[in-house]
């Protein structure tokens, strides 16, 4: 990967657009923005700066807890730092910072701490994953600290996000939730449903009050059954749901990852990380909230040996939904860039290579591995070593 700091003018390669099949050409990049595309050879004949096998927009990462040894749910700024650092060298250039559940107090200060981040640009926002959960379903949270979801708690972690908090996860069967559902509609912010032990009946007022997204489909929920279909059913069923998948492989088998993204099609499916710190920070001992983890052979796992996060990054994503479940390279791009950036209202900023929007780009090789990653036109380096980037 490039460490150059000068933006490329010129890029070069197989081009993957939302607008047919990729294509051999070049993109122009001017003032951090895709200012002109082309087929064919290179105006004049000038020599790209950059070349590669495929070019493709930068992903964007809606659920995210942290990576390369530090949190997003650390109030330290060089965590966070390191965290972004550790997945834009992977290609992912926008991304949520996730938070797991806690204390209110302990979530309005780490709602505080990521607002420079946030409107810095390093972050596009915040999402709460908690505390409105079921404990029934709760993975990696902290059943002490789980709660049903009120008015007025509800408008105290919007207040603390001071119009930065993006997406909030919550149990449709909690007393309750249909209200917050309403309630985070009407503020502009996405209400997921996710870590619930709903039945089909409990699922669809939440959708009806405003969901639109299912966090991480499968994990975290009560199993699909062919009596009752319960919240996976449900979700993947209705059309104004985009659904989260956990693209490591572990989370989902490939053949489950397929068949979903079958049925909802490009335009509702979003692949994401769900990564923790541990992520390009090697196996050990972590924690991920209050909660002691194991990462071993890249998997981690709790004391009673329940998944906990997970140490993806997107381009592994990428690679597998077209080496493992079978989609295409625009497929599996559209759930790794394009509609997650529709999601989050950003569209007409970024997720696709399109004339005028950032020149946030991943140059991928025949292997579809990053050569290159552009954010605003300059090159990301490489993520800096963890362990010295922590101990600072």
């Amino acid at each position: 990967m490039s460490n150059e700091a000068t933006e490329p003018s010129l890029i070069g390669g197989r081009i993957v657009t939302d607008e047919g099949a990729p294509r051999d050409g070049w993109i122009r990049v001017e003032g951090g923005r895709i200012a002109e595309i082309g087929e064919g050879p290179t105006p004049d004949g000038l020599r790209p700066e950059l070349s590669g096998h495929w070019i493709v927009p930068g992903f964007v990462d809606i659920h995210c807890h942290g990576g390369g040894g530090g949190s997003l749910t650390s109030t330290e700024r060089r965590q966070i730092n390191t965290a972004v650092a550790a997945h834009r060298a992977h290609g992912t250039t926008t991304m949520l910072a996730s938070l797991v559940t806690a204390s209110v107090p302990r979530l309005r200060e780490q709602i505080t701490s990521l607002l420079d981040p946030v409107r810095e640009g390093l972050l596009a926002g915040i999402h709460l994953e908690g505390p409105f959960l079921s404990a029934v379903r709760c993975g990696a949270h902290d059943t002490d600290m789980l709660r049903a979801p009120d008015p007025e708690t509800v408008a105290e972690l919007l207040e603390a996000g001071e119009g930065e908090v993006r997406m909030v996860t919550l149990a449709p069967e909690l007393d309750g939730s249909v209200e917050a559902v309403k309630q985070l509609a009407e503020a502009g912010v996405i209400a997921a449903v996710g870590h619930t032990d709903a039945v089909a009946e409990q699922v669809r007022p939440a959708i009806d009050a405003g969901a639109t997204v299912a966090t991480h489909l499968f994990n975290g929920m009560r199993p699909l059954h062919h009596r009752e279909p319960g919240p996976v059913g449900t979700l993947l069923d209705d059309e104004r749901i985009t659904v989260e998948m956990i693209c490591d492989m572990v989370h989902l088998h490939p053949t489950v990852a397929r068949l979903v993204a079958r049925h909802a099609g490009p335009s509702r499916t979003v692949a994401v990380t769900d990564a923790i710190s541990a992520t390009e920070a090697g196996d050990g001992h972590y924690e991920l909230g209050s909660l002691p983890l194991t990462v071993t052979n890249g998997e981690p796992r709790l004391a009673d040996g329940s998944l906990a996060g997970s140490t993806l990054t997107m381009d592994t994503a990428l690679r597998n939904l077209v080496e493992r479940c079978g989609l295409s390279l625009p497929e599996a791009v559209a759930a790794c860039a394009t509609k997650p950036a529709e999601l989050l209202g950003l569209s007409e900023r970024l997720g696709s290579i399109r004339t005028g929007l950032a020149a946030d780009l991943v140059v991928l090789d025949e292997r579809l591995r990053p050569r290159h990653v552009l954010k605003d036109g300059s090159p990301v380096p490489a993520a800096p070593d963890s362990a010295a980037s922590l101990a600072g």
